[in-house]
């Protein structure tokens, strides 16, 4: 049984027992996860999802978060401003390896769910907004005398 899953902009297809490097989840090492977000299932059947497979997701289990290779950019512009500019990037990656393939039921696993950073930390700044922010005091108004 296969499954195409989509996370971090991109589509996987695997299998259980695949080894994953994907954009970087919330979640520490040795920590299972579900990928909710499945776009396609086959094996005997086929299912398609019309955009998602409902209550189908993949488990798998965080290996590690790494750094892929550093990308160089380099920028020469010519003429009468010679300039350069050279910059370096790695992004930052998780590996996780498949564990099941689940085709229903995912509502009823108890597995965190495998979110982004940035959607965590937009998720819990808004929680914890709401939640510690007091109220405002109302500004006094001015008496005007008569």
């Amino acid at each position: 049984m296969f499954a195409v899953l989509k996370t971090g902009g991109k589509q996987y297809k695997v299998q259980a027992g695949d080894v994953l490097r994907v954009e970087l989840i919330d979640a520490q090492a040795g920590e299972k996860i579900q990928f909710n977000d499945i776009l396609m299932l086959g094996g005997d059947t086929l299912t398609v999802g019309a955009p998602l497979v409902a209550g189908a997701a993949v488990q798998a289990e965080v290996i590690d978060n790494i750094k892929a290779d550093k990308v160089i950019t380099f920028v020469k512009r010519r003429r009468k401003h010679s300039s350069q500019r050279t910059r370096g990037h790695r992004q930052k990656l998780t590996l996780v390896r498949v564990t099941d393939i689940l085709a229903s039921g995912a509502e009823k696993s108890d597995v965190k769910s495998a979110i982004g950073t940035h959607a965590a930390r937009v998720a819990a700044h808004n929680n914890g907004a709401a939640a510690e922010a007091p109220a405002k005091p109302k500004r006094a108004t001015k008496k005007t005398e008569a």
